[in-house]
C-alpha cells in the first residue's frame, strides 16, 4: 500500500513538473517581438547578451533564471509639426508632417528595442520617437534651401527618411511612412515663390501667343513676297519671250517678202481652219449644253407634271375615301333607321295581332265555339261589308233609266223589264261570292247557299 502511494505521489510529481516545464514554453505572434532577458548567454564576439529577441517561433523559458516581456509592433502615427525651422537661407519656415515609426523587426535593431524600449508605454515610446524626429527634421531643414524644400519634395523627403531612420535605429524603431502635407514660411518666400512661377507661366504663354502670332505675320509676308517674286518671274519670262519672238520676226523679215504670196496663203488657211474649228467645237459645246438644257427642262417638266398628277390622284383618292366615307355613314344611317321603323311596325303589329287574337280568345270563350264567334264577327262588319257593296256601284251614273216594256215574254215567261232589273242587279256581286272569295262561308244566320238551277 505504501509503494503504491509512493507511485502515486512520483506520478504527481512528474506531471507537474511536466505541466510546469510545458507553461514555460512560449510562443511569438506574428505582431510582437517575445524578449527574453536573464541568463541568455553570449554573442558571437564572446560578450553577455542583456537579452534575445524572438520574432516569430517558440522558445523555453528557464525558470528562475530568465523572464520574458513583448513589444508591441503596431505602427505608431503621430504629428511632427515643426515651427520656425531656420533653414540655409536663414528663413525660418513650418514644416507640418506625419510620421509613422514602429519597432523594427532587423536583429540588431530588436536588440536595440529590447535594451532601450522594454517596459514603456506606447505614449512614452511615441514622445520618444516624436524628440527624434524634430531634431533630425530640423537638421535637414537647416542643409536645404527653400527653393529645394519647396520644388524637388523627393529629395527632402528622401534626406528627411535617411537622417531619422538612422537615428530611429539606434533606439530599435524604424520609419514606416512620412507625409509632409504643405510648407509655408513666415516671410511669405515660398508664396512669392508661386506667385512668380504663376506669372512665369503666364508670361510664357503670352510670349508663345506673341511669338506664334509673330510667325502667322512672317508667314503671310514671305507669301506675299514669293506671291510678287513668283509674278515677277513670271513677266520677266514672258517680256522674254516677246523679246525673242520679236528676234525671230525680224530675222525672218527678209525670206517674208520672198515668201509673202505663199506665207500669206497659208496663214489664211490656218486662220480659217482655226476659225472654222473653234467655231464647229463652239457650236458642237452648245449642242451639248442645249441637249443638257433639254434633258433638264424635260426631266424638270415630267417631274413637276408627275409630282401635279401624283397630288392630284392622291386629292381624289382622298375626295373619293371622304365621299365613300360620308356615304357609308349615310347607308348605315338609313339602314338603321329604316330597321327601327319595321322593327317599330313589326312590334306594332306582332302587339296588334297579340290583342286581336287575345280578344279572340275571349269572344270564342263568351260565344261558346267558333262558329258563334265568326258569325258574331260578321255581324259586327255587315254594316261595313255592305257599305263595300255600295261603295262598288256608287259611282255609276244613271242619270234617267228609261224602260220600254213592249209586253212581250220571252222564254222563260218574264218580260224584258224584268229580265233588265234582273241583270243589273247580278251585275251587284252577292255576298256568297264575296265571302268565297275571301275564303270564308257565308253563315246560316244570313242564308243558306242555293245550288244551280241546272243542277
Amino acid at each position: 500500500m505504501e509503494q503504491v502511494i509512493a507511485i502515486a505521489v512520483l506520478v504527481i510529481i512528474a506531471f507537474s513538473a511536466f505541466m510546469a516545464i510545458l507553461s514555460r514554453y512560449r510562443k511569438c505572434p506574428s505582431d510582437k517581438v517575445l524578449v527574453i532577458y536573464g541568463k541568455v548567454g553570449r554573442d558571437s564576439d564572446g560578450q553577455t547578451r542583456s537579452a534575445r529577441c524572438i520574432h516569430g517561433g517558440a522558445a523555453f523559458i528557464v525558470p528562475v533564471i530568465q523572464a520574458y516581456q513583448y513589444m508591441d509592433l503596431t505602427p505608431i502615427s503621430m504629428n511632427v509639426d515643426l515651427r520656425n525651422a531656420l533653414s540655409k537661407q536663414n528663413i525660418r519656415v513650418d514644416v507640418p508632417s506625419r510620421f509613422t515609426v514602429g519597432i523594427s523587426t532587423e536583429p540588431h535593431v530588436m536588440q536595440n528595442a529590447a535594451e532601450r524600449l522594454l517596459g514603456l508605454k506606447m505614449a512614452e515610446v511615441q514622445e520618444l520617437a516624436r524628440d527624434i524626429i524634430f531634431g533630425q527634421l530640423r537638421l535637414v531643414v537647416a542643409t536645404m534651401d527653400i527653393e529645394e524644400i519647396n520644388s524637388d519634395r523627393d529629395k527632402f523627403l528622401a534626406a528627411v527618411s535617411t537622417n531619422v531612420e538612422m537615428e530611429l535605429k539606434k533606439i530599435g524603431l524604424r520609419l514606416i511612412n512620412v507625409n509632409v502635407t504643405d510648407i509655408n514660411d513666415e516671410s511669405g518666400y515660398i508664396e512669392a515663390l508661386g506667385k512668380e512661377a504663376a506669372a512665369k507661366a503666364i508670361n510664357d504663354a503670352k510670349k508663345s501667343v506673341a511669338e506664334k502670332d509673330r510667325d502667322g505675320e512672317i508667314g503671310q509676308a514671305e507669301a506675299h513676297r514669293d506671291q510678287r517674286i513668283r509674278v515677277s518671274e513670271a513677266n520677266a519670262l514672258a517680256i522674254k519671250g516677246e523679246n525673242d519672238s520679236k528676234i525671230e520676226v525680224s530675222r525672218s523679215e527678209a525670206k517674208r517678202r520672198e515668201q509673202e504670196a505663199e506665207a500669206l496663203k497659208i496663214a489664211m488657211a490656218a486662220e480659217a481652219v482655226q476659225q472654222a474649228r473653234a467655231k464647229a467645237e463652239a457650236y458642237k459645246a452648245q449642242q451639248e449644253a442645249e441637249l443638257v438644257r433639254f434633258e433638264l427642262e424635260k426631266t424638270r417638266g415630267q417631274a413637276d407634271v408627275i409630282a401635279k398628277a401624283q397630288i392630284a390622284k392622291e386629292q381624289v383618292e382622298i375626295e373619293a375615301e371622304a365621299e365613300a366615307s360620308v356615304t357609308r355613314r349615310k347607308a348605315q344611317g338609313e339602314a338603321d333607321a329604316i330597321y327601327a321603323k319595321l322593327e317599330a311596325q313589326a312590334r306594332g303589329a306582332r302587339e296588334i295581332l297579340e290583342k286581336q287574337a287575345e280578344g279572340m280568345s275571349k269572344l270564342i270563350e263568351v260565344s261558346g265555339d267558333a262558329n258563334s264567334a265568326v258569325k258574331l264577327i260578321i255581324a259586327d262588319k255587315l254594316e261595313d261589308l255592305t257599305r263595300i257593296q255600295v261603295e262598288a256601284i256608287k259611282n255609276i251614273k244613271i242619270d234617267k233609266v228609261t224602260v220600254w216594256d213592249g209586253g212581250s215574254s220571252g222564254a222563260d215567261g218574264k218580260t224584258s223589264t224584268a229580265d233588265f232589273l234582273s241583270g243589273m242587279l247580278k251585275s251587284v256581286p252577292p255576298l256568297g261570292d264575296l265571302f268565297n272569295q275571301s275564303g270564308m262561308e257565308l253563315p246560316d244566320l244570313l242564308g243558306k247557299k242555293t245550288e244551280a238551277i241546272n243542277e
